[in-house]
């Protein structure tokens, strides 16, 4: 019991690197109505701020890895807390929107470096039986992250319409969304802090040549003879690889990790291209596109962050127990049928203002330049908008555009609360968690660092062309084409998990390399 509570504590720790970039990440939901219209953007202006910091996350994991190996895990850590910290501070001051672009770009680094150090680390210090679980921890932090995201932009809403003295001196309502970008400092302090209680990576110090400090951190991990045995496997592979000087990126392609290489890459892709991001990180758009307003829309992104959150603890409790295909072939066909739910509810939306309707809208609105749409009826979203642009200018049309898909659209909008809400939790029960503990898992020792860089490099390029072109799918595609896009990119990868990737629970990481691995 006692080595479960240390090793739990120890990945618990670590994983609130997790909950950090779930927050940074995700809190940009709240934050895209208010910046679009006070820094006057376009639709590829407004993906490139929220898909800023997942352009050098993507550039540090590329680093992290190999300066881990270098430097130890913990020591990346601290300099992902640290830039955690720089970028929330920054990213509330901003005066200008390029300002606010590069202060995301610095809380990347740190996203980059914590997304790819925390689970290597963890899957380093963990028994075998408890691998996918601890490394799960970080998932379910970052859920957690995005729920508490969600929430706390809910409320600094509600604090904007609020007449209490103190909610008025703190000016919520001006500074909405410095206020949602400003928070992120407090537990990027406490991650700092709380690294001090954390050890080194056992499997790291074995490969620096420090056995003793290793294997004493193996022996209160897992036991004194299963750490033995663990050491000694450590540097079994090891003294395999000693034939080469250092991982280097060519390696990677031989044709021994041929197969790894492959499950690890499109994996990566199918984790971000079934448009997870795009959900989390415009859930209150993609809301009021259903026709519920500004309010509801951040009440429902609120339950999305508890369904994640509530499906990755579901993951957590059966990824040790089912196994990771299992669960990522029930995942991928709910999200293949969670977004033709979403394409369906959308494309079936029809658009008809009537002159009830346009009276109701805000009196900023001209109602009487809204005559010559009365009665008519639009088939699309697209359509509609264009209308509205033409009728009413650009930034009319784009201040109030939640208000006027409200007074105009017809359709079932608990039908993209379901869908949403499926496709969250389908996410969150599989390729959520399971990637990274593949990640973890499929390459050998002395590459791990090297090989889940390379691969999280890809996760994070396919995120950051998704978050980037959101925005303007929505506005040049549609929402129903949009989503069965996504939808059709599910049932490509569901099809290459059932046809290719390997159970990989309950072996150690040196097993593994034996199974995967070629030898040449």
């Amino acid at each position: 019991m006692a080595n479960r509570l240390y090793v739990a504590r120890t990945a618990l720790i670590v994983a609130l690197g997790g909950f950090l970039m779930g927050f940074d990440a995700s809190v940009i939901s709240g934050v895209v109505k208010f910046i679009e219209i006070e820094f006057a953007l376009s639709k590829l202006e407004l993906g490139w701020a929220v898909s800023s910091l997942t352009l050098t996350s993507t550039l540090a994991m590329m680093a992290a890895g190999p300066l881990s190996d270098a430097v130890g895990r913990r020591k990346v850590l601290y300099l992902a807390a640290t830039l955690y910290a720089v970028s929330a501070v920054a990213s509330a001051l901003a005066p200008t929107f390029w300002f606010l672009v590069a202060a995301r770009m610095i809380g990347g680094l740190g996203v980059g470096a914590s997304l790819i150090i925390a689970p290597m680390y963890i899957a380093e210090i963990a028994p075998p039986a408890m691998r996918g679980q601890m490394v799960s921890f970080n998932q379910l932090n970052i859920v957690i992250g995005i729920s508490v995201a969600f929430f706390t932009n809910y409320l600094i809403l509600q604090l904007g319409h609020s007449e209490a003295a103190w909610a008025q001196q703190l000016m919520f309502d001006e500074y909405n969304w410095r206020w949602m970008l400003g928070l992120e400092t407090l537990p990027a302090v406490l991650y700092f802090c709380s690294l001090f209680a954390v050890p080194e990576s056992p499997r790291w110090l074995v490969m620096k040549g420090h056995d003793a400090e290793g294997l004493a951190i193996m022996t209160r991990a897992s036991g004194a003879a299963a750490a033995e045995h663990d050491l000694a496997l450590v540097k079994s592979s090891l003294a395999r690889d000693a034939r080469t000087h250092g991982a280097r990126l060519k390696e990677l392609f031989a044709p021994a990790l041929r197969l790894v290489l492959l499950i690890g890459v499109v994996i990566a892709v199918v984790q971000q291209i079934t448009g997870i991001n795009a959900v989390f990180f415009y859930a209150p758009m993609i809301f009021e596109q259903s026709g519920i307003g500004t309010d509801a829309s951040f009440v429902q992104a609120i339950l999305v962050g508890l369904i994640n959150l509530a499906f990755t603890v579901v993951a957590i409790f059966l990824v040790d127990r089912l196994g990771r295909k299992p669960l990522l072939v029930f995942g991928l066909s709910g999200i293949t049928i969670a977004m033709v739910v979403l394409a369906w509810g959308f494309f079936s939306a029809t658009y008809t203002l009537t002159p009830d309707a346009t009276q109701s809208l805000p009196a900023e609105i001209s109602v009487a330049s809204l005559a010559e749409l009365e009665g008519r009826t639009f088939e699309s979203d697209v359509a509609y908008k264009e209308a509205l642009r033409e009728t009413l200018g650009a930034a009319t049309a784009q201040q109030y555009e939640s208000e006027l898909i409200t007074a105009a659209i017809t359709m079932n909008p608990m039908l993209i609360l379901f869908g949403i809400l499926g496709f969250v939790a389908s996410f969150a029960v599989s390729t959520g968690p399971v990637m990274w503990v593949l990640f973890s898992e499929l390459f050998p020792n002395r590459i791990r660092g090297l090989a889940i860089s390379f691969v999280g490099l890809i996760n994070s390029s396919v995120s950051f062309l998704v978050q980037l072109v959101f925005p303007w799918e929505l506005a040049n595609l549609g929402s129903p084409l949009t989503f069965l896009l996504y939808g059709v990119f599910a049932a490509l990868g569901l099809v290459f998990v059932i046809s290719v990737l390997p159970e990989t629970k309950g072996k150690s990481l040196e097993e593994l390399e034996r199974i995967l691995v070629r030898n040449e």
